[in-house]
């Protein structure tokens, strides 16, 4: 037991205070009185047994502000129970009677903030650049055999390429796409780049060479590299920014016009604006334009924007960020208001 309670390390970001102001916290309706954590569990579905709103789940536990930016670790085969004897609810770690074999297997493995599979692709794949990284990124200038198109297997010859360097060696094609633009200032933030595939360089100079491993479409003259990032899924605590923060949302990840739970959406406002991975903003709905007609003269009326629902955000750059649609009650559009809740 000893052991679990010391892998359980709670931590919150300092500032969680300033973001949940003072309402007090509610519970979801059916609240259990307990929870055994199972394989497959994530740390926002869990929040949201208990919470209505699952990013206040740093409250629950009373995590420690002093303790900063560690992962919330969970795993398989604890028991949280809900403590409502106090003035307010708690969480903590009730006993666990399972053998201790499981408990050695499930410290190795807690469970993630949110469903990976959901925002892996997106940890490496979307790169938002600026014009200074744009030309600064290796250029494709020819292909092998003098093909006008290249795929998996086939060999590429760039602009000089200084090698990577580390422990991630492979780089990623990219073709440049269209110019993120703030909806509000009419200012370009950076320029989004279309994932192409991966490649491994085989010769450094000029021209520098590079042998295409995998292909999501196919490369051709003028198209880009850039050294692979680490693909690390953020595992940290679900909490609302420590400031005011109003963004807009630029786009929907795939193109589409409407966008639900579990889609990416691309937001005006990056870590120059204060927002970090773990942060938790919402969304809203435009209120809408209501006629009323009365002795005989129409006055039209613009209702109050509404809450529609929470995004969590995933992947920052430094203007611009990524974020994912956790629960949304209308579609979300490009234009829509995100804020600190």
């Amino acid at each position: 037991m000893r052991r679990i309670i010391s892998a359980l390390l709670i931590s919150i970001s300092s500032t969680l205070a300033l973001g949940q102001g003072t309402a007090p916290l509610q519970l979801a309706d059916g609240a259990p009185d307990r929870h055994i954590v199972v394989r497959g569990d994530t740390l926002w579905g869990i929040s949201a047994k208990f919470l209505k709103d699952p990013y206040r789940w740093g409250e629950l536990w009373k995590l420690n502000a002093e303790d900063v930016r560690n992962p919330h670790r969970i795993y398989p085969g604890q028991i949280l129970v809900l403590d409502r004897s106090g003035g307010q609810a708690r969480l903590r770690l009730g006993t666990v009677k399972q053998p201790q074999r499981e408990y050695v297997e499930s410290l190795h493995q807690g469970i993630p903030t949110i469903e990976p599979r959901d925002i892996e692709p997106f940890l490496s794949e979307p790169r938002v650049l600026d014009a200074a990284g744009l030309d600064a990124a290796p250029r494709v200038v020819a292909l092998q055999s003098d093909r006008v198109i290249a795929g998996a297997g086939d060999t590429i010859f760039t602009t000089e390429a200084t090698p990577a360097t580390g422990s991630q060696k492979n780089w990623q094609l990219f073709r440049p796409s269209g110019a993120l633009v703030d909806p509000d200032t009419k200012e370009i933030l950076g320029y989004e780049a279309l994932y192409l595939g991966t490649a491994r360089q085989t010769q450094t100079g000029v021209p520098s060479s590079f042998l295409i491993l995998t292909s999501k479409q196919e490369i051709v003259k003028d198209d880009r590299l850039l050294v692979a990032p680490r693909e690390d899924v953020m595992n940290y605590v679900p909490r609302p920014p420590g400031k005011q923060i109003h963004a807009r949302v630029l786009g929907i990840y795939g193109g589409v016009k409407f966008g639900g739970p579990q889609s990416v959406i691309t937001l005006n406002r990056g870590k120059t604006d204060g927002l970090e991975p773990g942060h938790v903003l919402a969304a809203d709905v435009a209120g809408a334009i209501v006629s009323n007609r009365y002795k005989g003269e129409r006055t039209d009326y613009q209702l109050p924007d509404a809450r529609n629902g929470l995004v969590f955000v995933f992947r920052v750059f430094d203007r611009v960020s990524y974020a994912l649609v956790m629960n949304a009650t209308h579609p979300l559009v490009v234009g829509d208001h995100v804020r600190t809740p």
